[in-house]
């Protein structure tokens, strides 16, 4: 059975786009853990298994988002319109694209060490993702949930501020205390592409905000 082939019947017959951003979510969460896990080992065999399962499933994940625009289509839906369903789900998607593209960085860059700082940038692309996963069932029904989905697009912006003072900050400190320049420009790429991830989920909750208002007025 396909990706979406087992979310199929709810979402043909209740129309039901919740399963289908669940396993969106669910795949935002496995790659950020698997990427956090490939900077706390310097085994390198062990990171490039870890590569190959963020790969298997952003590749899945285009699959997903194929048969979700396939649904979509001819279907009469509640509260929530085609476009904006659309443009969450392909925010969904870009995500897991810039959280592959992180993963073959740190392949290609094979840095010497990994600060703490870096870890941290990681790990807040994590919680961000986490965030999105509790977010995006309460869609399901837009005008009774406005305020905890505010609440958690709320959350998704604070951590994607901490990812931005971080990243500065871990700038600083590699311009000061990193003498290879090789080395340091190595960690300034990771930690920009690591900046790059917690946009992109934040881009996510502001399509998620800005759907609400139009909507809800709220």
């Amino acid at each position: 059975m396909s990706l979406a082939g087992s979310f199929y019947n709810i979402f043909g017959k209740k129309h039901d786009f919740v399963p289908i951003f669940a396993q969106q979510a669910s795949f935002l969460c496995q790659t950020s853990t698997t990427l956090v896990a490939m900077l706390e080992t310097s085994d390198e065999s062990e990171r490039k298994r870890y590569e190959r399962e963020i790969k298997i499933c952003e590749v899945q994940g285009d699959a997903l988002l194929t048969e979700f625009q396939e649904t979509l289509r001819g279907r009469i839906l509640g509260v929530i319109s085609k476009s904006d369903l659309q443009s969450i789900a392909m925010s969904m998607d870009d995500c897991l694209d810039v959280f592959k593209d992180a993963a073959k960085a740190i392949l290609i860059y094979h840095p010497k060490k990994i600060d703490g700082q870096l870890l941290d940038l990681a790990k807040l692309i994590m919680s961000e993702a986490t965030a999105l996963r509790d977010l995006l069932p309460l869609l399901k029904d837009l005008r009774r949930n406005v305020t905890q989905i505010s609440l958690h697009c709320d959350r998704v912006t604070e951590l994607e501020h901490a990812a931005d003072d971080a990243y500065e900050e871990y700038i600083g400190y590699i311009f000061e205390n990193e003498p290879d320049l090789r080395e340091m420009t190595k960690y300034k790429n990771l930690a920009e592409i690591f900046e790059t991830a917690t946009d992109s989920e934040k881009h996510v909750s502001d399509i998620v905000r800005k759907t609400l208002l139009k909507h809800t007025g709220r």
